[in-house]
């Protein structure tokens, strides 16, 4: 098997698209703005050849048309991100993942598998891993549990490492944290792969609570997961001093206490556990989940289900994923509460109107905004957003010019110029195809198609004719003799589409 062969059999995924990034310029955050597309193409060798040749990069979807996968992968982009902190933190906790930087400088971890699985659950693996590791916030591949396929929907590809694969910005690394050639790489994934059952096991390895923290947030056990912690101690003190007032009411000065004596080292000095807790008796203080170090280890799902942990809200419903197909009118899927919901472009500028879309497509329902809260949602879903083009004659311009053609082309075109009075195309032997507006407008609007003003029309006539003039007076002879003038529009003859069935030459004999 060639290179090209191998990736594409590591990376398979999705049998109808796969996804193309062209990196414009670098702006002041340091970051390349993307173009990022979806190609309504499987991924194959020749594509997959000109990556590795540095022709086109290409990105793959890990979720199939059956929802499940083989592969995921969590993409960290962070761009000064400590690659040989991660490399530590990855191969301390034993998972199976390889560590490629990224276009970015940030990092893909892909997780190989021997089967394929639910994406669901692939999903719910990869998240335990991120928290486990310290990178909650990353974005998740597959990032959804369930694509719309019936409705054109695909999902998200993430871009593959090894584009120009003989000076790569894209590698893996092995566990000294050097550049792999593309060839070990390949090896690499073949020795990673894992069955979801022994990722069960590493679950249980990894995330077995300290006995002092069994009902705590997530975020606390994996903080205090590897024993006495010496970093960060007032915010981390200063939280578990919320949960044990949640847990431990009157009694909770005294287990702040010995949470302090057995969970830091060295630990806190007196008075700056005294200051912690007379400022927890001020008023009542809930878990800092948004600050670090908590953010970077935050299960929200899981923290949900804890006794202690944040509780059931309701109130924080994610909002991810655009997808923009390009049709006409405009379609767009969506990620709402991990599920995927398909809009048109009202019920995504109306916030009312979205709501309902939920409530009807995924059971949920999103917290009304403020106007420009949900403004800079839209602006930042459509700035992050993948699109996909679609075929011309899904776009009404295409439908326009498939009725146009089939007018010009049809049996009830004209013989002779006059017949022009009459509403029927007529096509000259200069390979022009004339008609009246009126014989036009009367056969679309018989097809039911008013999409279009005459204004529009026109302009779309124009476009047939290369931005030249398309239209004016022709002078026609009557069977009569006489001599009249009507207005025309004009295209370039369209080919007709028909097919001439030969007539089978018969014997002059008489069969009878």
């Amino acid at each position: 098997m060639s290179l090209a062969d191998e990736m594409l059999a590591a990376f398979e995924g999705s049998k109808v698209a796969h996804g193309t990034t062209t990196v414009g310029r670098i702006g002041r955050n340091g970051k390349a703005d993307a173009d990022s597309r979806i190609v309504r193409q499987a991924l194959t060798v020749k594509i997959m050849q000109g990556h590795i040749d540095g022709e086109q990069g290409v990105g793959a979807i890990p979720i199939n048309e059956e929802n499940k996968c083989r592969w995921g992968a969590l993409d960290i982009d962070i761009y000064d991100l400590d690659h040989n902190e991660l490399q530590r933190r990855i191969q301390k906790l034993k998972l199976p993942l390889l560590h490629c930087r990224s276009k970015s400088g940030g990092a893909h971890l892909y997780l190989f598998l021997k089967e394929y699985e639910q994406a669901k659950v692939v999903r719910e693996y990869l998240l335990e891993m991120a928290v486990a590791i310290g990178h909650s916030g990353c974005e998740i591949f597959p990032k959804q549990d369930i694509i719309l396929a019936d409705r054109g929907d695909v999902g998200n590809f993430i871009n593959l490492p090894y584009f120009s694969a003989e000076l790569p910005q894209r590698y893996c690394f092995n566990e000294k944290v050097e550049a792999m050639e593309i060839e070990d790489f390949l090896k690499a994934i073949e020795k990673s792969k894992i069955h979801v059952s022994e990722l069960e096991g590493l679950r249980s390895k990894n995330n077995k609570p300290r006995k002092l923290l069994s009902d705590a947030p997530p975020c606390l056990q994996h903080l205090f997961r590897d024993g006495p912690s010496g970093e960060d101690r007032n915010k981390k003190l200063f939280m578990l001093g919320v949960y044990c007032r949640m847990k431990h009411g009157d009694n909770w000065k005294a287990e702040m206490e010995t949470m302090n004596q057995q969970l830091f080292s060295p630990p806190l000095e007196a008075k700056e556990v005294l200051g912690l807790q007379k400022s927890l008796d001020k008023k009542e203080y809930f878990y800092t989940c948004e600050q670090e170090p908590f953010k970077s280890y935050c299960d929200k799902e899981l923290c949900m289900s804890m006794k202690f942990g944040i509780g059931d809200t309701g109130s924080d419903i994610e909002v991810q994923n655009l997808m923009i197909i390009k049709s006409e009118p405009r379609l767009y899927f969506l990620t709402v509460a991990g599920q995927r919901i398909q809009l048109n472009t009202e019920q995504l500028q109306n916030q009312t109107l979205f709501q309902r879309a939920c409530m009807e497509q995924a059971q949920v329902v999103p917290p009304l905004m403020r106007p420009k809260t949900w403004q800079a949602l839209l602006q930042k879903l459509m700035i992050e957003s993948t699109s996909q083009e679609v075929p011309e004659e899904l776009t009404v311009s295409g439908e326009f010019k498939a009725l146009l053609k089939a007018y010009c082309t049809s049996r009830i075109r004209a013989l002779h110029p006059e017949e022009l009075l009459q509403g029927k195309p007529w096509t000259d032997n200069q390979g022009y195809t004339s008609f009246t507006m009126v014989g036009l407008t009367e056969f679309l609007y018989n097809r039911r198609f008013t999409a279009f003003t005459r204004a529009q029309i026109q302009e779309q006539l124009k476009k047939l004719n290369d931005d030249r003039e398309c239209h004016g007076h022709k002078a026609i002879t009557k069977e009569d003799g006489s001599r009249t003038t009507v207005r025309v529009w004009w295209v370039p003859a369209f080919e007709n589409d028909e097919v001439a069935i030969p007539i089978k030459e018969m014997d002059n004999e008489i069969p009878f």
